[in-house]
């Protein structure tokens, strides 16, 4: 029996130009004691057969399909459902893992009983490389909400018996593009979190990826706040925050990207150390 089980959503990344080193990056893990468990969530431009081909080569990989589209939470879920893993690991296929991540967050979680998930810091990257760097915090709070998920969610690591506690990810209308921050709010109501210093994942960030963010899914991101919020005690204190997604959609898309390329900017120094010529 693997001791971690990683597990990753798939759609429609055919022409992801990242796909295959993120594949690899899994399968070149120094820590090998893992299963690799993949649903493509009804993909139609090929990434199922480009997939295949690497589960065919690694039987690490386990392959499952959706058959018709149900979105990242219900097939985490359906990965989650057939995992056997002590720890249940995500990462996303457009992203990068460092060969070391699971190794590190495994020897964490094996010396720290009371922790329950743990992430990493995260480079930023991409098509002309990593641009910057994410921090977050070492020990969650509930105050660490507020703002924005206090956990960059392709690195996290869980212990499998909290997330099954929490019913895995929360399949809902409101939860399409946040379903990452709706589980963790869930699991900080009665588990603890934390994450690593060192950035040992690479976050691809679509330069289009503020453009496609529609009006509406900022909506849903407030009902995920609300309920969150709610649950963890941080209303109505937090009420400016529930309705922060809304204010930060009336900015034009290019200022908002200048606005965070320079507050992560700061950290480009550093994160070029860290840079993958493969990426």
């Amino acid at each position: 029996m693997p001791k971690i089980s990683v597990i990753s959503g798939a759609y429609n990344l055919a022409a992801c130009p990242s796909l295959g080193v993120s594949v690899s990056s899994i399968l070149s893990q120094s820590l090998a004691d893992f299963e690799f468990i993949i649903c493509d969530d009804a993909s139609r431009d090929g990434t199922f057969e480009i997939l295949s081909e690497f589960a065919r080569r690694d039987s690490r990989i386990k392959l499952i399909r959706n058959e018709e589209n149900l979105g990242l939470a219900a097939s985490l879920n359906r990965c989650l459902e057939i995992s056997v893993g002590e720890y249940i690991a995500r990462h996303d296929l457009d992203d990068v893992s460092d060969e070391k991540r699971l190794e590190a967050q495994v020897k964490f979680l094996d010396s720290n009983a009371d922790i329950s998930l743990v992430g990493t810091a995260a480079y930023l990257f991409d098509e002309r490389g990593v641009f910057g760097m994410e921090s977050f915090p070492e020990r969650v709070l509930r105050r660490d909400f507020l703002f924005s998920s206090p956990y960059k969610h392709g690195s996290v690591v869980f212990r499998r018996c909290a997330l099954i506690k929490a019913g895995g990810y929360r399949v809902a209308k409101e939860t399409r593009r946040a379903e990452d921050y709706d589980l963790f709010m869930t699991m900080q109501g009665f588990c603890r979190g934390a994450n690593l210093p060192d950035a040992l994942y690479y976050f691809r960030e679509d330069k289009n990826a503020l453009s496609r963010r529609k009006y509406k899914y900022r909506i849903d991101e407030v009902k995920v706040r609300w309920r969150g919020f709610s649950r963890l005690g941080l209303l109505p204190r937090g009420f400016f925050y529930v309705i922060k997604p809304l204010i930060v959609g009336l900015i034009p898309t290019g200022l908002l990207a200048k606005l965070r390329r320079k507050r992560r900017n700061k950290y480009g120094r550093k994160a070029s150390h860290g840079y993958r010529s493969d990426l």
